[in-house]
């Protein structure tokens, strides 16, 4: 058994109307096609000993148990690996739930195809599929099955943490799809493009275009934001900067326990600790912020809980009380038990996979530990609290409590006061207090820091209370209501005649006074500008005139190659015009038929929008047969203004364009507009070029 390709598709595609994010693996099954499931001793069996949630897959009778019962009847090798693709992703945390897997025309060649959520899980997958396949098809031991499967899973769990989106930026763009703004990520981090062309917009987690990046200076120089907020009448704790450890005992002194140490230009609380009381602990403290700065901020710690408030565009929009990671004893279990009881909590998984993080147990644990006098076999009396952690984020086991109805509006003012100050559009503001029901005026609480980029995770899912959208409020000022996010997008494909209708459609547009991207199959041009050169019909090619800022309307040369290599560079589009479809490239790519070839071409009408215009000429049966296919409009057109399927269309009240008596002319039922003069074209030649007028 070979892999012999793994492709992935990012868009619209050649395998489903629906499923843009797709992998198709080409496997060569070898002796195995002579071999269905059935007809391997025991395969059965192993499955479901190895991977009993394999029972939730309906297959193609439609109810659970159905794939297996395929398994039992007999099926082939890609089939199954298929399953067994989708469902580690599963397994890792990942849910998908679409797959095929077709015969190529080549003896024991078939395409797998099954959809992802995270592409390089998605390849992972899918090798690891095979090889399972393999080990239970050749018996290899159980128990080193499943320990095999354990391995892979976990590091599925790695690889998504370090590939997808953290809960924030996949908030922001979870938002951007439900308004129908399409997104593009700029790199494997979280910058992200949110509109395409000259509407764009940019964040980069929960920084946006329009952060300031005077303010994010300030913000991460926790020194100069307490000066300034000092400054102007926001509490803050007494505390000094220092960057020698032999400052430290004074300034210990000056300060008076319990004192905070920080790092000067931390965040996410690293190298934070807190509630130092002695000497040693500020000197082990010391080490670690030293870790992430050379100079070090000791002040003062509040009295009171950890609050995080959230302002956005000016307006407080989620107050969150944050906890740190801890346990409750019970007088019977150990603290070790105790964390291992807690980490069960359903709500609880590895990374940003769910709601809360695991606790770990780390340095910082166990230095918690035994800064309370216990070790991890100690038992903690009933109702007695231990915290594990010195911060209370939430990436650390902590949890979150929403206090957004609670706060006092002199609060509010204050916390939207401070956000204009640093001058931050979105700012995590970090409050101790005793509440926020009451004006920290009066209650002793203060300002400790303030946050670019705050993390949403707590508003968005906290452990208690109610959940707030807050990405809804970031979106909201980057695209307030009636602004688009969209440009014009006109996509060709075809057998012939793509490069020429996309340079007219092109040159048209530049003459009413738009700048034009547009890609064909000599090169990229913004407006007269060519930005590269070569075949760009690619998807490619499509996302640089999406990405580029200047342009306001996109004309796309769509190939049969880019769409089969990668899908399409768009969601959808607002005119797909299909010119024809010719017996040309036939047999590559297992497209071996013209009616394999027209399901490639029809992925553009496909991808019109609702609103958008499907093209499609109404002399080759496989691209009118097209329309059945289009959610938008549909308007034909012919060289014979007497073409059968121009008439119903004009009896029908339908828009179609034909040569007529030597006119480019539009039909709508009884209505007729000539256009132009098909001789006072230069294009066509003085007419004579007759391809060139189609």
């Amino acid at each position: 058994m070979e892999i012999l390709e793994i492709r992935t598709l990012r868009g619209p595609n050649y395998w489903s109307g629906y499923w843009k994010k797709l992998i198709i693996m080409r496997l060569d099954i070898g002796d195995y096609e002579d071999k269905p499931t059935n007809k391997i001793k025991g395969f059965y069996e192993r499955l479901i000993d190895v991977m009993p949630s394999l029972i939730t897959h309906g297959c193609s009778y439609g109810e659970e148990g159905g794939f297996l019962k395929r398994v039992e009847e007999g099926t082939w090798a890609g089939h199954a690996i298929e399953h067994i693709a989708l469902e580690l992703q599963t397994l890792a945390g990942m849910e998908t739930g679409y797959g095929r897997t077709r015969e190529t025309g080549e003896k024991g060649i078939y395409n797998v195809v099954y959809s992802y959520l995270e592409e390089e899980v998605g390849r992972f997958a899918g090798r690891t599929a095979v090889r399972l396949w393999l080990d239970l098809a050749e018996g290899r031991s159980i128990e080193e099955i499943r320990v095999g499967i354990a391995n892979d899973i976990q590091e599925m769990r790695e690889v998504r943490e370090d590939v997808r989106f953290g809960p924030s930026t996949g908030s922001l763009v979870d938002e951007a799809i439900h308004r129908d703004i399409p997104y593009i990520r700029l790199n494997d981090q979280s910058l992200v493009q949110l509109g395409y062309g000259v509407y764009q917009k940019r964040i980069q987690a929960t920084t946006t275009v329009n952060t300031n990046m005077i303010s994010v200076d300030i913000a991460g120089n926790k020194h100069a934001t307490k000066k300034l907020l000092g400054d102007m009448g926001v509490p803050v704790p007494r505390g000094f900067r220092i960057r020698d450890i032999e400052e430290l005992e004074d300034t210990l002194d000056s300060v008076g326990f319990p004192v905070v140490i920080k790092p000067l230009d931390g965040n996410h609380g690293n190298g934070a600790t807190v509630g130092i009381k002695t000497l040693e602990d500020a000197k082990i403290a010391w080490e670690k912020a030293k870790e992430y700065s050379r100079y070090i901020i000791v002040e003062k710690q509040l009295i009171g809980e950890d609050f995080r408030a959230l302002v956005v565009n000016n307006r407080l929009i989620a107050v969150a009380e944050r906890v740190p990671a801890h346990v409750v004893g019970d007088g019977k279990n150990s603290i070790q038990k105790l964390i291992d009881k807690t980490n069960e909590d359903p709500r609880r998984g590895y990374g940003h996979e769910n709601v809360l993080t695991q606790i770990d147990i780390d340095n910082q644990t166990l230095r918690c530990i035994r800064k309370a006098g216990y070790e991890l076999e100690s038992v903690l009396k009933k109702g007695e609290r231990l915290d594990l952690k010195t911060t209370a984020n939430i990436s650390t086991g902590g949890t979150a409590i929403d206090r957004t109805d609670e706060v006092h509006p002199e609060n509010v003012f204050l916390f939207e006061r401070i956000a204009k100050i640093i001058g931050l559009d979105v700012a995590g503001v970090d409050v101790i207090a005793p509440n926020v029901s009451e004006p920290l005026s009066e209650n002793g609480g203060g300002i400790i820091e303030v946050n670019a980029a705050p993390g949403f995770r707590m508003h968005l899912s906290p452990s208690e209370g109610i959940g707030r959208n807050v990405a809804e409020h970031v979106i909201d000022m980057l695209f307030p209501p009636g602004t688009p996010s969209r440009i014009p997008i006109i996509s060709i494909t075809g057998t012939n005649g793509k490069t020429t209708t996309t340079r007219l459609i092109a040159h048209i547009l530049k003459n009413s006074g738009r700048t034009v991207g547009f890609t064909t199959t000599d090169g990229t041009y913004i407006g007269n500008q060519q930005i590269t050169a070569g075949d760009n019909t690619g998807p490619v090619s499509a996302q640089l005139v999406l990405k580029d800022p200047t342009v306001d309307v996109a004309v796309l040369e769509t190939a049969r190659g880019g769409i089969i290599r990668s899908g399409l560079g768009f969601d959808n589009c607002d005119i797909g015009v299909v010119m024809n479809v010719a017996a040309d490239h036939l047999g590559l790519k297992d497209v071996n038929t013209l009616e394999d070839l027209a399901r490639v071409k029809s992925v553009v009408p496909r991808s019109v929008s609702k609103k958008g215009y499907a093209v499609l000429n109404a002399e080759d049966p496989l691209v009118y047969k097209m329309k059945e296919l289009v959610d938008g409009k549909v308007v034909c057109f012919s060289m014979d203004e007497n073409n059968p399927t121009i008439k119903r269309r004009a009896e029908r009240g339908r828009v179609s364009c034909v040569y007529e008596n030597g006119y480019i002319t539009i039909l709508k039922g009884k209505w007729k507009v000539r256009i132009e003069k098909a001789t006072n074209v230069p294009l066509t030649y003085g007419g004579r070029a007759e391809f060139m007028i189609q």
